[in-house]
């Protein structure tokens, strides 16, 4: 049975998509997540990559957003950008215990995102992929690896990563390593090419290629496809014109 598909942005909160951009006129700032979640069906929260939130947001955030919406998580950068990855687990714990099981059925993968710089160490990338749990207070965790560093296309690397059922994030970017490797029992894409001249960020035939891919994707498991980064205000149109053409 194919997965479900899941198209959405990175956070919510941008100034360029206020006042018509893609947020209606005159929408107030505290209801601009519930719209996002009414015509988008994921967001990646990425405000964690830099800090954390109570459980109280995480509640928030819940009761915001619809059935069958899903939130995807970034990291904290505390627990990826390291020397040495395995010394980190007490940042994983603090990461994790911030109270991501309020999301419940919200809660999508988890992105640990690393740095450019950071090379592949088999030894070391397991010990890290060893502190990351499989559920936190009964929720099921799924783990995706975006890593951004040409020594990670690397047969090892892979059989790591489906040794411990963790997704390797698809990067369309000139600057990251292109993976599509069944890892995990979903895939997980970040697309990064929207271009500010182009209403809906990508062209049309391009956006019936990801149509595509997505669907082939969706034949092993559930699919997440985020637009981020390039023409960041061109975001919410590229999302929305990906799922025209899924529905």
């Amino acid at each position: 049975m194919a997965g479900k598909i899941r198209v959405g942005i990175g956070g919510w909160t941008f100034e360029e998509w206020r006042g018509g951009a893609f947020y209606p006129e005159g929408l107030s700032q505290k209801k601009e997540l519930g719209y996002a979640a009414s015509v988008l069906t994921s967001i990646e929260i990425n405000g964690t990559y830099y800090s954390t939130f109570k459980p109280a947001s995480w509640q928030k955030w819940r009761s915001e957003t619809p059935d069958g919406f899903v939130f995807s998580v970034k990291a904290s950068r505390y627990s990826t950008n390291r020397r040495v990855l395995s010394e980190g687990a007490d940042s994983v714990k603090r990461f994790l215990a911030q109270g991501l099981e309020e999301l419940g059925d919200r809660l999508g993968p988890i992105n640990w995102q690393f740095m450019g710089t950071k090379k592949f160490d088999p030894v070391d990338f397991e010990a890290f992929l060893k502190l990351l749990p499989k559920k936190i207070e009964g929720v099921a965790l799924r783990h995706a690896l975006e890593v951004r560093h040409a020594s990670f296309k690397d047969k090892k690397f892979y059989d790591l990563a489906r040794k411990y059922g963790a997704a390797i994030v698809f990067a369309d970017d000139d600057d990251f390593p292109e993976i599509d490797e069944p890892t995990a029992d979903f895939t997980y894409a970040r697309l990064m090419r929207s271009k500010a001249n182009v209403k809906t960020g990508y062209t049309g035939p391009e956006l019936d290629a990801w149509a595509k891919r997505a669907k082939a994707w969706a034949k092993r498991g559930d699919v997440f496809i985020y637009f981020i980064s390039g023409a960041k205000v061109r975001a919410p149109a590229a999302a929305l014109a990906l799922i025209e053409r899924l529905s």
